[in-house]
């Protein structure tokens, strides 16, 4: 049981945010125009997004001999989520949220951020986004590019967090690191790996730390 708690505070730790501002619509834009997170996000597919209906996924979290897991279905257009656990079914909209379902809202956060990271650097509001940087990453020692996410005080369900992207010159995260409450201190790094394309969205479908036996993986992915 301990274990298991242990994997649920590490699965839930990016929980941020991210309170989805715009997530229904995004407009293309004229390449001299584009911003380093646009091209991040472009190259990730967010002009598809447009045409999702359906995201399913089941979110995975493998540490050690423990394993935790959950899954999802949602419905961008009308921000139906349906969680699906070992143990129960629960359905919400996100328009409508109460005290039934604010812990489950935070874990939908949670495991969506994961699995589309690079569409929240220009979904969200309430941020900003440092210039481009040559920086070498702290864990494959790589010279790659560097913007650093910030998220304002205010709004979502952990604000003031940080995010440093490490990404290389096709505008493809490795490796990225996360920062509580922009501490200078990482709060969690992880490298991204095994890129897969579901409909013209491309996924990182595995997390790894490279100095723990720690792994977060997609499993049953579905954007339609």
């Amino acid at each position: 049981m301990k274990k298991i708690v242990t994997l649920i505070g590490l699965a839930l730790i990016l929980q941020a945010c991210k309170s989805d501002q715009s997530e229904s619509t995004t407009e293309p834009k004229d390449a001299v125009e584009l911003t380093v997170a646009e091209k991040i996000a472009n190259r990730y597919g967010i002009e598809n997004w447009n045409e999702v209906e359906t995201i399913k996924f089941t979110f995975n979290v493998n540490k050690d001999s423990s394993h935790f897991e959950r899954s999802w279905e949602w419905y961008p257009k009308t921000n139906d989520v349906v969680l699906k656990s070992s143990t129960d079914t629960l359905r919400y909209n996100r328009s409508n949220i109460d005290s039934t379902f604010i812990n489950a809202d935070k874990a939908f956060i949670n495991d969506k951020y994961w699995l589309l990271t690079p569409f929240n650097l220009v979904w969200d509001s309430g941020t900003t986004i440092s210039n481009p940087e040559k920086e070498t990453t702290p864990l494959s020692k790589k010279l790659l590019n560097k913007i650093t996410l910030t998220y304002n005080n205010e709004g979502g369900y952990t604000p003031g967090d940080a995010y440093d992207f490490y990404y290389n010159n096709d505008y493809i995260i490795e490796e990225w690191v996360y920062r509580k409450g922009n501490s200078p201190t990482p709060s969690m790094m992880t490298t991204w790996e095994n890129n897969k394309a579901f409909n013209g969205i491309l996924v990182p479908m595995s997390y790894k730390k490279t100095e723990d036996n720690w792994e977060l993986v997609f499993t049953n992915v579905s954007i339609e």
